[in-house]
């Protein structure tokens, strides 16, 4: 059988089916595709006597873990932001080892200190930061 005699025989119940979840998921009506929501409502725990210990070991070192950058900053202390930029709502921000430690959006290129403070002109919006508060091995994250 030939495709379009197959096509034919399937019936246009059958091409809808097949079709309209791709013609769905292929659009966009908002045109911001990449935006995400800023983290609400942070409080979580890393554990240092663990993995993720293991990679915040270093002054400079960072995880990512619910959206958040948690960082160990150049002077050895515990600091986190959103990893959702607030230039345009993408999770492109890390933590960075220039100018003495910064959070950077590798979309853009915005630029924050780590208090949140744009660093730069691509953005005039502070960057979300939260609060640290280490007990032991454990480090708390929250707003």
């Amino acid at each position: 059988m030939e495709r379009k005699a197959f096509l034919r025989s399937l019936g246009a119940g059958a091409a809808f089916a097949l079709v309209f979840p791709c013609v769905h998921g292929c659009s966009s009506d908002s045109g911001n595709e990449g935006e995400q929501e800023v983290p609400t409502g942070v409080d979580f725990i890393v554990d240092l006597s663990g993995p993720d210990g293991a990679a915040l070991e270093n002054n400079g070192d960072f995880i990512i873990r619910n959206d958040v950058v948690v960082a160990r900053n150049l002077q050895g202390q515990f600091v986190a932001a959103s990893r959702i930029c607030s230039h345009e709502q993408n999770a492109g921000v890390s933590f960075v080892e220039t100018q003495g430690g910064i959070f950077e959006c590798e979309v853009h290129g915005s630029r924050f200190d780590q208090s949140g403070t744009p660093l730069n002109t691509i953005t005039s919006n502070p960057l979300k930061v939260f609060n640290t508060e280490l007990q032991g091995d454990l480090l708390r994250i929250f707003e």
